[in-house]
């Protein structure tokens, strides 16, 4: 996320935060959920939300834990009709300065990097001396929206069958047998 500019930013200053959790209410105006909606190509977000806690986290990174709620709308995959669709997340990530020890992929003795799915999400970075925890409150609902929605009932109709006996793929090697006929000729 580093590179793309998120239309929802609240820059934290990192020096305001404390090893006692500042509590933040977010809360996305009209224009910034049209922005979102445009950024997420989605038909709409009608709410978006976050209470989060804020605190430090070893020497010098800050930890975001609370909860994001939004409100989306999207096309159908098969209708194009509006499907709503509410998204309730629990979030926590971690904000370390770029440079940090702390932000360090592990190896193993060959070199190879060693990454747990199951694992914490490796540290998010941030340059200077604020965090933005709106473009993270925004990245965990991108990755909350569902790829495929479905209106409840849509479905696909009847699959369409050839009935013609020669309606058969195009052999790729028909061209070629052409040129072998003309060179014995």
């Amino acid at each position: 996320m580093k590179d793309i500019k998120v239309p929802f930013a609240w820059d934290v200053r990192v020096g305001h935060i404390s090893a006692n959790p500042v509590s933040i209410s977010l809360k996305a105006d009209e224009k910034e959920r049209a922005a979102l909606a445009g950024f997420w190509e989605i038909e709409a977000v009608e709410k978006l939300e976050a209470s989060l806690q804020l605190t430090r986290w070893k020497r010098d990174g800050v930890k975001m834990k609370g909860e994001v709620r939004a409100r989306i709308v999207q096309a159908c995959v098969l209708t194009l009709e509006p499907v709503v669709s509410d998204i309730r997340e629990e979030v926590e990530v971690i904000f370390v300065p770029e440079g940090s020890k702390l932000a360090r992929i592990p190896a193993n003795d060959s070199g190879e990097m060693i990454l747990d799915p199951d694992g914490p999400d490796m540290p998010e970075l941030f340059t200077g001396d604020s965090i933005d925890v709106g473009a993270a409150v925004a990245e965990q609902v991108a990755l909350a929206i569902d790829p495929y929605p479905r209106k409840p009932g849509a479905s696909f109709g009847e699959r369409i069958e050839s009935t013609v006996a020669d309606d058969k793929k195009p052999n790729p090697f028909a061209v070629l047998q052409g040129l072998k006929a003309k060179d014995k000729g």
